[in-house]
């Protein structure tokens, strides 16, 4: 698809909700999308590495990093306190937007959800032919795996089953639900960012399926080496312009010229308002 002219953001976000129509921009969810349903869980990584702090007794290196706390509770209190936290901090449901309905209302080929949570499961839980793949830690899982495949009933399955999903979601940093698959610690990740340049991490079924197709990054933000290290291949062999919902204000150095390194073009509108623009359709 050519790109759109870098204008009117709400005219831009008007042809994209008709490109989501005809399955050739792939939804990029953050946690901000949910939280706009203002869900009694961490919707953010600052506020769960508050919560590991208010729960373990965190160094001082390891407060308000929320890849470091979470590293040193492995670390001093095995995997098993790591994972139980995750379940206690996740506990409550998250209440799909009227976003997550309408795209998962779509028979979209792929939509991404960064987040642990299971908004984006709920809104298509009343679909047929979709399933989840989640990236899942390599250490304690017995088969060197990268990712995981469930049904839409929340049953691990092989790939085979996947290649038949009309939609797959796919969860990078994993999720609570159903098996507790988290990427989350700084070792969690060690493996993975060795091998994410080659973009072994990466199911294929994903790969295939963004060929030729732009990302709307949506309630994402990038202020993370590691969240843009992720956006960043998963980008790769896709289209060559993409698009952001983002308020600009708010955006550090490192998020503006990552933008301009991925050629992602900023949309600088209010989230709620965008909504509304994309639900139009």
């Amino acid at each position: 698809m050519p790109p759109l002219n870098a204008g009117d953001p709400e005219t831009i976000l008007f042809e994209l909700g008709r490109r989501l129509r005809t399955r050739s921009i792939i939804p990029y969810l953050g946690p901000g999308l949910a939280q706009l349903s203002n869900p009694d869980v961490p919707m953010t990584p600052e506020a769960l590495a508050a919560f590991f702090a208010a729960n373990v007794a965190l160094p001082r290196r390891a407060k308000g990093n929320v890849w470091a706390a979470a590293q040193y509770i492995e670390t001093s209190r095995h995997r098993s306190a790591l994972t139980t936290l995750m379940a206690q901090a996740f506990a409550s449901p998250v209440e799909p937007t009227p976003l997550h309905r309408h795209l998962a209302a779509l028979a979209l080929p792929v939509i991404v959800d960064t987040w642990y949570d299971g908004a984006t499961c709920a809104a298509l839980a009343k679909y047929e032919r979709w399933g989840e793949i989640q990236g899942v830690p390599r250490a304690g899982t017995g088969k060197g795996q990268w990712y995981r495949f469930y049904d839409a009933r929340g049953k691990e399955v092989d790939w085979v089953a996947a290649q038949n999903w009309t939609t797959v979601l796919y969860k990078p940093h994993g999720a609570v639900a159903p098996a507790g698959n988290c990427l989350i610690s700084d070792a969690d990740y060690v493996e993975v960012l060795t091998e994410i340049d080659i973009q072994t991490p990466i199911p294929p079924a994903v790969k295939e399926r963004r060929t030729g197709s732009s990302f709307l990054f949506i309630g994402c933000r990038f202020n993370d080496q590691l969240l843009r290290t992720f956006a960043r291949q998963l980008l790769k062999r896709s289209a060559d312009v993409h698009y952001a919902i983002l308020d600009l204000s708010s955006m550090t150095r490192n998020e503006r010229k990552f933008l301009a390194e991925q050629s992602i073009v900023p949309l600088a509108i209010a989230l709620p308002r965008a909504i509304e623009i994309l639900l139009c359709h």
